[in-house]
């Protein structure tokens, strides 16, 4: 039986290039794509596949929220996560989050192959960069670095929708609240992290990887284009 992967990244060309990689290896198929991470979430659901492969920068939920859901629904699920950033913070989150493999996107032509490999046997797989920084730092009692009162995940689902440019009535719609309770929501946010702005709340989402400064910055040529 094919090994049914499926392949989330919102960036159409990048994600038909790792479709046609995976689809040419001998018993793998792409059995879904997803361009966002509530889709993501939404086919894994689904169709279960075998393994799920995210980027992390996805709009709407990103990959790292997008593979919480995912192991909530099956805690089994094998996932990748697919990356442009390597910072120590990404890493822990990714490690913290259930992940299974951590591979740059700038390794993906090298390393892609051997990681869906890996976590078909049942193992892990880090960038050799980032497999250095795992064992010199987080997995051998490596200290964390102080953070700010910790969001749940329902409330980085919050911030990545606001920072992402959503009104308070369109976080309502996305999520399935009524108006009242995104407010509610968003004011208890802003009161924990201590934020008094939408731009402040933009700066923590980008500084906490809930979302990248790229899609902030393709929504910011869409607004002017409009």
């Amino acid at each position: 039986m094919a090994l049914r992967i499926l392949v989330a990244d919102d960036h159409e060309v990048v994600r038909r290039g790792l479709c046609a990689l995976l689809d040419a290896h001998d018993g793998w198929k792409v059995c879904a794509e997803a361009s966002d991470g509530r889709d993501a979430v939404e086919k894994a659901k689904q169709l279960r596949p075998d393994i799920v492969i995210l980027d992390i920068g996805m709009p709407s939920l990103n990959g790292l929220a997008a593979a919480r859901q995912i192991l909530q629904n099956d805690a089994r699920q094998r996932i990748l996560i697919l990356t442009i950033t390597e910072s120590e913070q990404v890493v822990r989150e990714v490690l913290e989050v259930g992940a299974r493999g951590f591979v740059l996107k700038s390794d993906a032509a090298r390393d892609l192959v051997a990681a869906v490999e890996a976590l078909q046997q049942h193992r892990t797989f880090f960038t050799s960069q980032v497999g250095e920084m795992v064992l010199s730092g987080y997995l051998h009692g490596g200290q964390k670095t102080p953070t700010l009162p910790t969001l749940t995940p329902r409330e980085r689902e919050i911030v990545q929708l606001l920072a992402e440019g959503k009104s308070t009535k369109e976080v309502a719609s996305v999520l399935d609240l009524s108006v009242k309770t995104a407010e509610t929501h968003r004011s208890n946010i802003m009161r924990k992290l201590n934020i008094h702005s939408v731009s402040e709340l933009v700066l923590y989402a980008i500084r906490n990887n809930i979302i990248q400064a790229e899609v902030l910055g393709l929504r910011a040529s869409a607004d002017s284009a409009a």
